[in-house]
């Protein structure tokens, strides 16, 4: 299984896995597959840091690529089909951020592993955490 991981997932990933559903910490853990984080997840945790609105260790820079490389992620650019792909999304969803995250999964044959629940609405696997 390849697999995307929205921002919420990657934090709690980070963070602690008490808060994410067994089948997701499971999917992640699998050797076998995939574990994708896109650098809009990056750039999301960014600007909650730099406004105090995410509790985590600041500069991300730091601490953010080795911990990434160490549990296996793999980092997943932003390339211009992505960015046009939004366009043509319904906007079930208007947070800029998901939206990229959504038109990446579809592009790239990946599951996004989310607890936005209205990530169902688009034509995009999903795996709830």
């Amino acid at each position: 299984m390849r697999l995307l991981l929205d921002t919420n997932a990657l934090i709690c990933w980070l963070s602690t896995f008490e808060r994410l559903q067994k089948q997701a910490v499971d999917a992640i853990r699998d050797p076998h597959n995939e574990i994708h984080v896109s650098v809009v997840a990056a750039w999301e945790m960014a600007i909650k840091v730099a406004s105090g609105r995410l509790p985590v260790p600041p500069d991300l820079a730091a601490w953010l690529p080795e911990r990434l490389a160490r549990e296996r992620f793999q980092s997943l650019d932003v390339r211009l089909e992505h960015v046009l792909r939004v366009e043509h999304l319904p906007r079930h969803h208007g947070d800029p951020f998901d939206r990229l995250l959504i038109a990446q999964a579809q592009l790239e044959g990946l599951t996004i592993v989310t607890s936005d629940e209205s990530f169902d609405r688009y034509n995009v696997a999903v795996l709830h955490c």
